[in-house]
């Protein structure tokens, strides 16, 4: 998709041999511009262009955020990283300043990118600032550290913000160096999800838990190494979120299949309303959150503080496996299945709330916007 009916073009101002996630410069800066929906050229362009200078590293976003910026430069220590030029003898002299061999040009707008440059991430529900680094074999690893931390969602469940991401750093930078694919790391992931339901299902809820482990934390890496190289695709998209919405009520069912086998087989009663619960309310939540997204173009766990914060514990799949954990370490796998259906209906009850006092506030007058987007 164009950024307008004139898109710049992208070329890369200078050389730099340092390679970043398995990457050249060069390369980088193609795929960049490709998911920006512009063309990258080997030869400075013909105006409108945007030029990029080797010497710096620096996030996507940046990219799409200068491109609907005409003439205007980012700057870093005084140095100009990424230009947008709508006149060839500009241009001209922008190159040039970038390799050090002259200075900027008279009427451009200059934007300094230091610790108060920040913008909001839509995709990644957070405001944030976009990483900006030279880029040289000394830097390279604190470069990668950054985009990868670049690439977190800040509002996600607690076990994905604060316990997955070293793990999966470590990961995703190997996939990443032996030249895997995401979706390489998707399908790996959804054959140890496989194996957990057959796992739960035998009640072998410990080596169930391990392969479900790895699977979560796969699931981290998959997205984080589409993001990092730049990678992402359509199809991608739909493997991994596809996979991640549909799997949870299977493991859930698999759970209360496999308590027959620690001699705690519920009545078919019992487990009829638990699975109604877990599976019903999930289904249900999902749809309070399509249904916010339709009415409001965000996500329901981004309008206010507190929705941010519930997200951390919500009745999705690492929340659950973290009750389910504890109900095994107690040995009552029976009760964990138990609290999932409960914390399910908990937190269906708090989305529907939500979702009705911002129909409240709509109809009042009063507009519906995340408090990420206020602070930016």
């Amino acid at each position: 998709m164009s950024i307008s009916s004139n898109p710049p073009a992208v070329a890369l101002v200078g050389e730099n041999h340092t390679p970043i996630w398995g990457m050249s410069v060069a390369e980088r800066t193609r795929r960049m511009a490709g998911k920006a929906g512009l063309r990258f050229v080997d030869t400075l362009a013909d105006a409108p262009v945007m030029l990029v200078n080797a010497a710096f590293a620096f996030d996507p976003t940046l990219l799409t955020h200068l491109s609907r910026q005409p003439d205007t430069v980012l700057t870093k220590n005084g140095v100009p990283a990424i230009a947008h030029m709508t006149d060839s003898a500009r241009r001209t002299q922008v190159a040039a300043w970038m390799t050090g061999r002259g200075e900027a040009p008279d009427g451009l707008a200059l934007v300094v990118h230091d610790d108060d440059f920040a913008l909001y991430n839509d995709q990644l529900r957070k405001r944030e600032q976009p990483f900006l680094e030279p880029l040289t074999p000394a830097t390279v690893r604190a470069i990668e550290r950054r985009s990868y931390f670049a690439a977190y969602k800040g509002v996600t469940d607690i076990l994905t913000l604060y316990l997955w991401p070293e793990w999966a750093l470590v990961l995703t930078r190997a996939a990443a160096h032996a030249g895997m694919s995401p979706n390489m790391v998707t399908g790996i992931g959804a054959l140890l999800c496989i194996a957990a339901f057959f796992l739960f299902a035998e009640g072998a809820y410990w080596s169930g838990m391990a392969a479900g482990l790895l699977f979560m934390v796969l699931d981290t890496v998959d997205g984080k190494l589409a993001r990092c190289t730049i990678t992402s695709s359509k199809w991608g998209n739909v493997f991994d979120h596809g996979i991640d919405l549909v799997h949870p009520p299977f493991w859930w069912w698999a759970w209360g299949a496999g308590l027959g086998a620690w001699g705690l087989e519920m009545s078919p009663a019992t487990f009829g309303w638990v699975m109604a619960a877990i599976i019903g309310g999930y289904v249900a939540q999902r749809m309070i959150e399509g249904a916010f997204m339709h009415l409001y173009g965000m996500h329901i766990h981004v309008w206010r503080p507190l929705d941010s914060r519930f997200r951390l514990i919500t009745a999705r799949r690492n929340p659950n496996m973290v009750i389910l954990f504890a109900s095994v370490i107690a040995g009552r796998p029976d009760l964990g299945l138990i609290a999932v259906a409960w914390w399910t209906i908990l937190s269906l009850v708090f989305h529907g709330v939500r979702l009705a006092q911002a129909m409240a506030d709509k109809s009042h007058g009063r507009p519906i916007t995340s408090w990420l987007v206020e602070q930016a």
